[in-house]
């Protein structure tokens, strides 16, 4: 069974952030919140522990999962980011975007679409941004959901009552309004919305 720990969601405290972190270097699979939803992730440089997430959505191993970074500074290691690119995420990072970029060589095969691109996201939320700042790697970020079914989850209750066995670590910071982040393709210097979610498009147009 996972344990439940409450971490405050605007001051998160670095005792229990240091504690989600080890279990992720472990080799571990935690439940996060996010600005857009509840996520499911683990460290991408772990693969053992890719495979595990996976298993748990469910998911066909050509569709590979998208993650998060710390900052502008840490997208650039892992996709190539274009002048274009670079001023729009700089505007609106952090934020509920995912950006498709063409992936670095530091990219895990795994985390890799055929095409070599990947999608990474900077979460506009304390806990997610704490947890990956102190791992020093980027998390892998999918919805706390089951793949192509229909849920509403909006917190650790109901992520417990899904995932509970299968998981390591729930992390609890309280209700979120769960909706998908808006993906931008920046693989060339036209921006093209691929899915409209949360956030403004109008700086993408």
């Amino acid at each position: 069974m996972a344990k439940i720990v409450s971490i405050n969601p605007s001051n998160p405290q670095p005792r229990l952030i240091a504690q989600a972190v080890e279990i992720l270097q472990q080799g571990g699979v935690i439940c996060y919140p996010t600005d857009t939803m509840y996520g499911i992730g683990c460290d991408i440089f772990n693969q053992k522990a890719v495979k595990r997430v996976y298993q748990i959505k469910r998911r066909p191993k050509n569709k590979p999962f998208t993650f998060m970074c710390a900052s502008l500074t840490n997208i650039s290691h892992y996709g190539h980011v274009g002048n274009t690119a670079y001023r729009l995420m700089r505007k609106n990072l952090p934020g509920p975007y995912t950006f498709v970029l063409s992936g670095t060589k530091l990219v895990p095969k795994i985390m890799l679409t055929k095409q070599k691109t990947v999608g990474i996201r900077v979460p506009d939320h304390p806990v997610c941004l704490a947890i990956i700042e102190a791992l020093e790697n980027p998390l892998l970020n999918t919805s706390a959901t089951i793949e192509d079914e229909e849920q509403s989850i909006t917190n650790s209750y109901d992520v417990d009552e899904l995932f509970g066995k299968q998981v390591d670590l729930i992390i609890d910071s309280g209700e979120i309004v769960p909706q998908p982040s808006t993906v931008i393709s920046l693989l060339t210097d036209q921006p093209e919305i691929l899915r409209v979610g949360k956030g403004d498009t109008e700086p993408f147009l």
